[in-house]
């Protein structure tokens, strides 16, 4: 199955975090890349919801990521992982960009893409955005790879 809906932690994979809030080199052009390939982006952090929709307004507003982000769907979460299941019930719909593999929910390290950590110094030449992108797009390829093939047949027993 190809995944549909591409879902985004905030701090040290957008921004460098809550407080600094310093945008990432590249991100409007991987939000729009985002938004072209996923048919939803929605964001899967810790960031407490009232904070994390001022931070993406922001960044909307003052254009490091483009105006449809700024009403971008935040996903409520609970427990100590970013179970996929709180942004979608189909498993294998959704993908999960992030920096931290602790965040990662059991069974569903194949629906992870590891985004390069975005930390101090912030660079303006990090491409960690364009690591993503190349690593979401290889994620892909494998996922619908392995759901193009027609399932096993079961054994053939002999009676």
């Amino acid at each position: 199955m190809r995944p549909t809906i591409l879902a985004l932690d905030l701090e040290g994979t957008l921004i460098s975090n809550a407080v600094s809030q310093i945008p990432r080199p590249g991100l409007l052009g991987f939000l729009d890349h985002a938004r072209s390939t996923f048919g939803e982006v929605v964001l899967f952090t810790t960031v407490p919801q009232p904070s994390a929709l001022k931070i993406v307004s922001l960044l909307a507003a003052e254009g490091h990521a483009p105006p449809w982000f700024a009403d971008v769907r935040y996903v409520e979460w609970t427990g100590s992982t970013k179970d996929l299941r709180f942004v979608s019930p189909r498993h294998g719909q959704t993908l999960l960009l992030d920096d931290y593999a602790r965040y990662v929910h059991p069974g569903q390290l194949e629906f992870w893409v590891e985004a390069p950590l975005f930390t101090s110094p912030y660079l303006a030449d990090d491409d960690g955005l364009q690591v993503a992108q190349r690593r979401i797009e290889e994620r892909i390829t494998v996922l619908s790879s392995s759901s193009d093939k027609p399932p096993k047949a079961p054994p053939h027993r002999h009676t």
